[in-house]
């Protein structure tokens, strides 16, 4: 089993990753909203003031989306990545996003649904 995980850069682009990593056969995706430190910095110290003003007038946050699941096979890792190429291109260019898959040793509390993948 694997974990895949991946941080999108352009938040405008989730629906179209997940379509492709479902259509890849990847279920049982959890999706969180995250920030790396290079925007938070670029936030706080350019202009303090301005963000918080943004905030206060309701200003889409500036962050990314970290997706991750559990697969059963680095195959699947691949054909997500490739799938996910498709629509961002080259992930090596700058503001498109990472895949990485770690190794995962043991799961608790897979549901049925997914346990095909994993």
């Amino acid at each position: 089993m694997y974990l895949l995980m991946m941080v999108l850069d352009d938040s405008t682009k989730l629906n179209e990753v997940l379509q492709a990593w479902g259509n890849a056969g990847i279920a049982g995706i959890t999706i969180l909203e995250s920030t790396g430190v290079n925007r938070v910095l670029k936030r706080t110290q350019a202009r303090p003031m301005m963000a918080g003003f943004s905030q206060l007038l309701g200003a889409p946050p500036v962050g990314h989306h970290t997706l991750f699941a559990v697969i059963d096979s680095l195959e699947l890792a691949d054909a997500a990545a490739a799938a996910v190429e498709n629509i961002l291109g080259n992930l090596s260019a700058p503001h498109t996003g990472l895949i990485c898959v770690l190794p995962v040793a043991r799961v608790w509390g897979l549901s049925a649904e997914t346990a095909g993948n994993a």
